[in-house]
């Protein structure tokens, strides 16, 4: 496999926006690859530092993106520069000490903080394989920590065939599908690898070096807003399953951790696991455990309420998928430069605030995509948005979507009955404050309705967006033809989410149509319902990163509260991976 990185000298100077018209930007005439214009940076880099040209000994380029807020779209440029003579360097970054766009480069070098002494008998056991549980796995194998990977989905390629079953059969297997499997939801998505997050260790910079070691395109290292798609995503994961294993750690599907042994202490013992291959159960001894579960794997939420894990409801968003023609964002966004290759399929951020108080804001927006169903359990319908590597279908679609917080959730005990069945006893709650639960009940009060909407038979309920802003049932789709699969059911949305979801969104659709040619046309397409944006609770953790009142479990990444999205899911793996490195060592 080639691997390119980007190697750093220990001394270099970034300079950040460095801008240049597209049509300078040239393309390799074979595959259409960007060639970024090096000669032209190099005029640009001396000018702003105040160098003559031969000042500058190389160049590497950081980052590009892309600012369509003028006529003619420009390649705006983020490069790090080393100067001839080193010894230039402390003058020139003290001369422009308060310019924004000078400053030295960073060491962006993942360094490992701690490694295995040869005779650590302790392996740590990370539940999940998503995004989080790899990013641990990985960094716990790379210490030499030789850590056992227990996912309740099966190996990607398996569960690949699987989702594939409810998209074109109609048939859901509730422990491997668009949730819960190897990769993790983030192998069926767009594969967008940006957050916003803070990084002062630059963390998300290993997520993507290792990305591309594992078979990723090289550009996802300084396209401003990278993504992957869920056929590259496929072998990548492989590819850093393998490299786990190399280095001792171990990967075992099917296993599905049915509860949690602690001592007198309340700290962990063992996870009792049961092979969902053979039905067998056994006892995994282990003190140190990541708990990378997911924001879907309610069972699992719950076996850890009722022994009693501090934990509690936090915000998310529920609401539609919208879909438009892909060319109507592309000239909203590019103007006279869409269809360049280079720019490729637009994307969209866009946020309103209502009347009401809520938010509404578009949320993993796929460019060229598709929407899928993404339910994990039977009876309910849920929506995601999922987009290959090319970006090349006809629609673009995004989640459309209305935040909500705990005191917007269910109250009453059916609600959580349910949801989420008897027996969940009555773990720690401080009075007054809403059940940690309670997002849980509203997410499946809402996808079981759109269930109904849909017919009963996993169709999602739909609508067009002029039918849905006037208030009547849709009976006929317009240009926008539907992705998603099994299938739709048009009709009237707004009994698929609360009042005051409808009310917001209906306000939301002008005003952003004034912000995007196009966005609230009358035949473009509401898909319902989206109710898994993030997680409906956090599961409380300290600066050690372990359970505030269950050590040896640490909680990590989306599941926990603590991540949304492939990048910051990757990122809060390492922290934790590092966590228990660390709390193995003072064992």
């Amino acid at each position: 496999m080639l691997v390119l990185r980007q190697c750093y000298p220990a001394r270099m100077i970034r300079l950040s926006e460095l801008k240049i018209p597209l049509a300078a930007v040239q393309q390799h005439p074979e595959d259409h690859s960007e060639i970024h214009p090096l000669a032209q940076l190099h005029t640009l880099a001396a000018q702003a530092l105040g160098v003559p040209d031969s000042a500058i000994a190389q160049l590497q380029v950081f980052k590009r993106s892309f600012d369509a807020r003028r006529a003619g779209v420009q390649a705006v440029y983020i490069v790090d520069v080393q100067l001839a003579d080193p010894g230039q360097e402390a003058a020139l970054l003290a001369q422009h000490a308060q310019h924004p766009h000078i400053q030295p480069t960073p060491d962006m070098a993942w360094q490992p903080p701690v490694q295995a002494p040869a005779t650590l008998a302790e392996r740590p056991v990370v539940v999940g394989f998503g995004p989080c549980g790899i990013f641990a796995a990985l960094v716990l194998a790379q210490m030499g920590f030789k850590p056992i990977v227990l996912e309740r989905g099966k190996a990607v390629r398996e569960r690949t065939q699987d989702t594939w079953g409810l998209w074109r059969q109609r048939q859901l297997n509730p422990e491997s599908n668009v949730q819960f499997g190897e990769g993790g939801a983030g192998t069926f998505s767009d594969g967008k690898l940006y957050s916003q997050i803070k990084d002062p260790r630059h963390l998300g910079r290993k997520v993507l070096q290792e990305f591309v070691d594992a078979g990723a395109p090289p550009e996802i290292l300084y396209a401003a807003h990278p993504h992957i798609g869920t056929f590259r995503l496929v072998k990548m994961v492989e590819n850093m399953r393998a490299q786990i294993i190399a280095l001792g750690g171990e990967v075992r599907f099917s296993q599905r951790v049915e509860a949690v042994e602690l001592d007198a202490q309340r700290h962990l013992r063992a996870l009792r696991v049961r092979d969902l291959a053979s039905g067998q159960e056994h006892v995994l001894p282990t003190r140190h455990a990541v708990l990378a579960l997911g924001h879907s794997a309610r069972d699992s939420f719950a076996m850890l309420y009722r022994l009693g894990v501090q934990m509690q409801a936090k915000p998310f968003s529920v609401g539609f998928r919208i879909e438009h023609p892909q060319s109507v964002i592309d000239q909203a966004r590019w103007g006279r430069d869409a269809g360049h290759l280079l720019l490729g399929a637009a994307d969209y951020k866009l946020v309103y605030h209502a009347s009401n108080g809520r938010s509404v804001y578009s949320f993993c927006m796929c460019p060229g995509g598709t929407v899928v169903a993404a339910t994990s359990a039977p009876g309910l319908v849920v929506t995601n948005g999922m987009s290959q590597y090319s970006r090349a279908e006809r629609n673009a679609n995004a989640g459309f979507v209305v935040g909500i917080a705990p005191e917007d959730y269910p109250q009453d005990e059916a609600a959580l009955q349910r949801a989420l069945g008897d027996g969940l006893g009555h773990g720690p709650q401080p009075h007054g404050q809403v059940h940690p639960l309670a997002g849980i009940a509203l997410q499946h009060q809402w996808e079981a309705q759109a269930y109904v909407l849909g017919g009963s038979n996993y169709s999602a309920p739909a609508q067009l967006v002029g039918d849905f802003l006037a208030g009547r049932p849709s009976s006929a789709l317009g240009s926008v033809q539907p992705s998603y699969r099994p299938g739709i059911a048009l009709g009237d949305l707004s009994t698929a989410l609360p009042s005051y979801a409808i009310a917001a969104l209906r306000e939301a659709l002008p005003a952003m149509g004034r912000k995007i040619k196009g966005y609230d046309m009358p035949e473009a397409l509401l898909t319902g319902v989206e109710t898994r944006t993030s997680s409906p609770l956090r599961i409380d953790r300290g600066d050690d990163f372990q359970s505030l009142n269950t050590p040896g479990l640490f909680p990590a990444g989306e599941g926990a509260g603590y991540a949304g999205g492939i990048l910051s899911a990757g990122v809060d793996g390492i922290k934790v991976g590092e966590a228990v490195a660390r709390a193995l060592l003072q064992a």
